[in-house]
């Protein structure tokens, strides 16, 4: 019986393909990869994805702060 893959399901929202872009960027920066997750230990892969998804929710709080950002400074006043 092989380990459960951890997949990407489109159609989750608009920043679901940004999301997906943060977890691998994290994971890539720790040695890993969705390919080789499950290779892992269930333990470690369990933590490494809460670790990645942490990581990849303050990336789109930080690019959604930005965007804000940039409408209030070109909005009219």
């Amino acid at each position: 019986m092989g380990a459960p893959q951890v997949t990407h399901e489109s159609g989750e929202g608009p920043q679901s393909k940004l999301e997906w872009k943060y977890i691998q960027e994290y994971l890539h920066s720790k040695g890993a990869s969705l390919e080789t997750l499950g290779t892992l230990p269930k333990d470690e892969r369990g933590r490494l994805m809460s670790e990645a998804s942490k990581y990849a929710s303050l990336k789109l709080a930080e690019v959604e702060s930005r965007a804000k950002f940039r409408h209030d400074i070109h909005a009219p006043s």
